[in-house]
């Protein structure tokens, strides 16, 4: 296992299976996962290093206070080199927070999204190191972005 250290953010569900569907690519290194505590994170990530985050998220202002404060917390604990995200809302305090403590970030815009973008990759665009669509139409909303084809 690499000494370097990841963190995969991402709310259960659509964005998580997203991420997940990356293991190749994420299985040789030291990681910890940052997702809703739902059932579906919970069986999918059953051998992983998990942290729970609030939700909801759309539009609840608390819970995204909640969550930076434990973006902060984690991130300082964790001290991860990389982030990787897909979204959705609890997305946008890790990468800030992370940004700030020097990790680079990686998002992944879903692969639902054809040819408009979501609200936390409008969010995210602006500080991602590497911000990758699944479409060449979204080289149009999103014109840095690098189209590695679809993920499924």
């Amino acid at each position: 296992m690499l000494k370097n250290k990841i963190c995969l953010v991402g709310s259960s569900g659509g964005h998580l299976t997203h991420l997940y569907k990356l293991k190749p690519t994420w299985k040789k290194y030291n990681r910890f996962w940052v997702t809703f505590n739902k059932e579906d994170a919970n069986d999918l990530l059953i051998n992983e290093k998990v942290y729970h985050c609030y939700f909801p998220t759309n539009r609840n202002v608390w819970n995204l206070i909640r969550n930076t404060l434990l973006a902060f917390k984690l991130l300082l604990k964790e001290k991860p080199k990389v982030i990787i995200s897909s979204g959705a809302a609890v997305a946008v305090p890790f990468c800030y927070i992370g940004k700030l403590m020097g990790a680079k970030i990686i998002y992944i815009e879903v692969f639902d999204r054809i040819d408009r973008p979501t609200v936390t990759g409008k969010l995210v665009y602006p500080i991602a190191d590497e911000f990758i669509v699944q479409w060449d139409e979204m080289k149009k909303v999103y014109p840095k972005a690098k189209n590695l084809g679809s993920i499924y």
